[in-house]
């Protein structure tokens, strides 16, 4: 049987998909159009994705061209640099001044954005295949994006905007695990209150990120969260909103920060409060130096940070809430074990 074509908005009916100024020919560059000038479903979303953060930095962009004579996008994470290219095409191609600068650590998309740059004549437009803590940008930043940096990237990224005492922050964070990583360890403390606090583990809070699925969506939630308590504490005013609905991506919660005044102490405190209600630290936290005590971890586990290989827990545990290690061990492997006899349609979780 035939699978059937994905659905395509014909090029004649895509007025009311794209804004009226965008070009045509670089869509089809981008490879979001067709050759015969066709949108199909998958380019749909990601075109639909970025229009509407476009539509949401335009206020932002029409702010910054008025005040500034030379204004620097930073996009970090930028991959194929849809956002930049677009931004070029409907808004600095206009500008006689300007820049974007791109950063990717893939080399690959890094090259293939130079190439599609230098064809277009889109001179104003800069890459850097490097991660974004090496990044080389001007000490001065003016708008900061980073769409969709996976995990700690976003971190990364709002930290080089406090750096770079950037006008506008704008992160849609995505794949937050660090977080959820630490609550996992909670779970694994010693009863000896020198060695982890167990507060968080005691409180009926713990119930929230008690199973692996609730601990992901919390800690992505409690992440981002920080994230915004920490720019306010910088100094930024700050908003969260959604950017497009679930049906185009899960992927969509829109951290906006404008820089408006000195540090403020209000927010600090309250971002202090819910680092020691929940015993977490994330990476932004701990590089702005917020962090009063270390995070909690599992030595040896690979799916979290190790207290001995990468110095984040000072003294991180070094007993064991069982009578030996296996004991652990062993329960963790019948979990594994439930869940394979779930997926298999045989029997428990937690027996056979």
């Amino acid at each position: 049987m035939a699978m059937k074509s994905r659905r395509k908005i014909p090029a004649q009916k895509l007025d009311r998909e794209l804004p009226p100024a965008l070009s045509r020919h670089l869509l089809q560059e981008l490879h979001l159009l067709t050759r015969e000038g066709d949108l199909n479903a998958d380019a749909r979303r990601k075109l639909k994705q970025v229009n509407h953060l476009i539509s949401l930095l335009q206020p932002t962009l029409d702010d910054v061209f008025q005040r500034v004579p030379a204004p620097v996008i930073v996009d970090i994470g930028s991959g194929k640099s849809y956002l930049g290219f677009l931004l070029y095409d409907l808004i600095l191609r206009h500008h006689p001044s300007g820049r974007i600068i791109g950063v990717e650590p893939r080399p690959e998309l890094v090259e293939g954005a130079r190439n599609l740059a230098s064809r277009l004549g889109f001179e104003r437009m800069e890459f850097q295949s490097r991660r974004a803590d090496g990044a080389s940008l001007p000490a001065k930043i003016d708008i900061l994006v980073a769409l969709h940096a996976c995990d700690t990237a976003t971190d990364d990224a709002i930290l080089l905007g406090l750096q770079g005492k950037a006008e506008y922050i704008i992160v849609i964070p995505c794949c937050q695990a660090e977080v959820a990583g630490q609550l996992k360890a909670l779970k694994w403390l010693p009863l000896d209150p020198q060695q982890c606090s167990r507060a968080a583990a005691a409180s009926p809070l713990a119930e929230l990120y008690n199973h692996p699925l609730h601990r992901r969506e919390f800690g992505s939630h409690l992440t981002n969260v920080l994230r915004a308590l920490a720019l306010q504490a910088a100094g930024y005013q700050v908003a969260v909103t959604e950017l497009v609905g679930w049906e185009h991506s899960l992927k969509s919660e829109v951290i906006l920060g404008r820089r408006i005044e000195e540090p403020r102490s209000p927010s600090r405190l309250r971002l202090q409060a819910l680092l020691d209600q929940f015993s977490v630290c994330p990476k932004l936290i701990r590089d702005l130096g917020y962090c009063t005590t270390a995070p909690c971890s599992i030595p040896g586990d690979p799916g979290l940070p190790n207290a001995t290989g990468d110095g984040m827990v000072g003294g991180a545990l070094r007993s064991n809430h069982f009578d030996d290690s296996s004991q652990r061990h062993t329960l963790i492997n019948g979990i594994s074990q439930g869940r394979r006899r779930l997926r298999k349609g045989k029997g428990s979780l937690l027996g056979p």
